[in-house]
């Protein structure tokens, strides 16, 4: 990936981690000081600097051609601006930990690296040193037996100040953020390994912090635990000094890292790691060098560079986000949340730059009158991006690409859904371009919810109209007429465009029409139900309906109704969470294993070595090739899950296949 020898380092800020790492490069053989970037014109000369070309702005540094790769020491929050600008510009990456402010930033800065094809990499300095690699070996060999537990702190003194960004709410400040990223890393390296991996996930955390007046953590403690059972706790602190120290304990003894984070320090140094084993005499590890921490990080940067990827156990991109998803969990644990992350925050995408559409965006779409707007021909679901960071990188990716019909609902979290969603759209300033699906009467299903509920969403969304809204379920005491009644008061109104039934049997949506039909009323003019290459053996939930089956093939094509289809791909039944050998959750068994949806699943398998793709992106392409009007409904909770999923417009599938597929003649 690198043409020349050694790298030319441009560095994103002038502050104390800066300076340490400008200073650091001038002790390695494979790196130097390029450029350096302050946000300001007038900073006084810095040492550590000297020789290096400097200038003012970031955007400018990212032009300067004589920079192979950055390194990004801007505050937390900027992390994902730069570094995605950083690989746009095609400049390789070191950013300073963490990568984002959460999993959903450091899963767009990831996938900017991978579109734009530059190599990126956290910079945990303690993870390219020898000690970790050191204990790495010492716990696969079973030093100290099987691992059981692991105690892990980290913390310093000092004063509180509301404006430092140790304690800055906007500048990302708190324990758990700054601190608890290097506990929660060793700690899933060291389960990973107990476990024969390299790194493991938390299927627990439970946590709980000291806030500060600012709503960030002065101190913060975690319990972890991890598959067969390995436990950690974790303790930061930046108002009080702890020991500094991790201790792994084991079934024949434990380990001691005297200085876990630092290593042999920050100028070269010495320390040491202590192997006590229950039945044997103490074995003391001697590390000592006059290496600079950051030049041995640089240098190992350098290396992977070459190769194109990092070696283990420097932290791989899965490793980053996964760690990131642990503290997230931990700060939802002890309730700490920063203001950027609730309603109303990423008001811009995170390059912070304008959402436009992409010249090379994929997703097709058609116009239909009685919306007035191109309505994309894949939809978004919202109903599992929670959080606001989540739908927003998503949201951003998928508008860029094309997207334009986004769903949601009045029972979608109690309403956050429509809210969150109703500050995006604002402040990227796009209702005019999407289509907005909006459901209600979900419990209760009565027509004389509708208005008031229709009231609340659309103060929540912060529009006027609605382009789609479906009844999100059916009441079968209820005559249909009376809904057909609301809905077309609503639709009169100019509240919404147009309406249908979301689990509506084919049956009720006839008689709604022909009601509507007898006393002049607008009728439904589309459809919300279940629709897959897998066709649904039971209820996901209770109330809801699929139109799978051939005969209801047949009425969509003849009534010309469009089909907007939740759970298009079947909740991952086309991914490896299912297999016939495989015991997932009981409900999603229930819902999808049958012997006639095995079969298709080994068919779409067939069909994809064929293609050179994935198994989901065979049964998205397959409703995408349906003749009739379909409007599949995906519901990816990162950008790999939706970039992935939008390899299914390159499949192009002809209707013999499509037959096969479904009829395996």
């Amino acid at each position: 990936m690198l043409e020349t020898k050694t790298v030319r380092w441009g560095i994103l800020g002038t502050g104390t981690i800066a300076r340490q790492f400008a200073a650091s490069l001038r002790h390695g053989s494979s790196s130097q000081v390029s450029a350096v970037a302050s946000r300001s014109n007038s900073v006084e000369p810095i040492n550590e600097f000297a020789g290096a070309r400097f200038h003012v702005g970031y955007d400018a540094l990212l032009a300067d051609r004589n920079v192979d790769a950055v390194y990004v020491a801007t505050p937390h929050p900027t992390h994902a601006k730069w570094a995605i600008r950083a690989a746009q510009a095609g400049k390789h990456i070191l950013c300073e930990k963490p990568l984002g402010m959460n999993a959903a930033e450091a899963d767009a800065i990831i996938d900017a690296a991978r579109r734009h094809r530059v190599f990126l990499m956290e910079a945990f300095m303690y993870r390219t040193h020898e000690q970790t690699r050191k204990l790495a070996q010492l716990l696969q060999a079973g030093a100290i037996g099987d691992v059981r537990l692991i105690h892990a702190s980290f913390g310093f003194q000092k004063a509180f100040d509301p404006a430092a960004r140790h304690f800055a709410n906007d500048l990302g400040g708190g324990a758990i953020l700054d601190l608890g990223c290097y506990c929660t890393s060793l700690a899933r390296l060291v389960a990973g390994i107990a476990g024969g991996r390299p790194f493991a996930d938390p299927i627990e955390v439970h946590g709980a912090a000291r806030l500060t007046p600012t709503g960030v953590d002065e101190q913060a403690v975690a319990m972890l635990r991890f598959p067969n059972d390995v436990m950690a706790q974790l303790s930061v602190s930046m108002t009080f000094a702890q020991d500094n120290v991790a201790r792994i304990y084991g079934t024949k003894g434990r380990i001691e890292v005297a200085s876990p984070w630092l290593c042999t320090g920050r100028q070269g140094g010495k320390t040491i790691m202590t192997v006590r084993p229950t039945s044997e005499a103490p074995q003391e590890i001697v590390f000592e060098t006059e290496d600079w921490l950051y030049a041995i990080e640089a240098e190992a940067f350098a290396k992977y560079l070459i190769i194109g990827e990092p070696v283990w156990p420097a932290p791989s991109w899965a490793d980053t986000v996964s760690n990131m998803k642990a503290l997230d969990s931990w700060r939802k644990a002890a309730g700490v949340e920063y203001e950027s992350e609730k309603p109303g925050g990423y008001a811009a995408p995170l390059s912070g730059r304008p959402l436009t559409r992409l010249q090379s965006a994929k997703i097709p779409a058609v116009r239909t009158p009685d919306i007035g707007k191109p309505l994309a021909k894949i939809a978004l679901g919202c109903a599992d991006l929670l959080r606001v960071s989540d739908m927003a990188v998503v949201l951003d990716a998928y508008f860029e690409e094309g997207g334009t019909v986004i769903d949601t609902a009045h029972a979608y979290g109690y309403g956050r859904i429509d809210t969150m969603l109703g500050h995006w759209v604002k402040s990227r300033g796009v209702r005019e371009q999407i289509a907005i699906i909006g459901k209600g009467a979900h419990r209760p299903c009565r027509p004389d919810v509708i208005s008031q509920e229709l009231d609340e969403s659309l103060e929540r969304l912060k529009t006027d109209y609605l382009d789609i809204y479906f009844l999100h379920r059916d009441n079968l005491d209820i005559p249909v007429g009376e809904f057909v009644d609301v809905l077309d008061q609503e639709h009169r109104s100019g509240r919404i465009r147009m309406f249908g039934g979301s689990n509506w049997s084919l049956a009720r949506v006839d008689e709604a029409n022909d009601y509507a039909a007898r006393t002049k009323r607008k009728g439904f003019q589309a459809l919300s139900n279940q629709f897959s290459l897998a066709e649904m053996v039971e209820p996901v939930w209770t109330g809801c309906l699929s139109a799978s089956s051939d005969s209801d093939i047949a009425w969509l094509k003849q009534r010309n109704i469009p089909l907007f289809a939740w759970s298009s791909q079947a909740r991952g039944f086309f991914t490896d969470r299912a297999g016939r050998d495989k015991q997932v959750d009981p409900a999603f068994m229930r819902s999808w294993y049958s012997d006639q949806n095995f079969a298709r699943r080994d068919r779409a398998q067939q069909l994809a070595v064929k293609y050179k793709t994935t198994l989901s992106r065979v049964a998205l392409a397959y409703v995408l090739a349906q003749d009739f009007s379909i409007f599949p409904l995906i519901g990816p909770l990162t950008l790999r899950e939706f970039h992935d999923a939008l390899g299914a417009l390159d499949i192009r599938l002809t209707l013999a296949e499509v037959l096969w597929l479904r009829n395996g003649h």
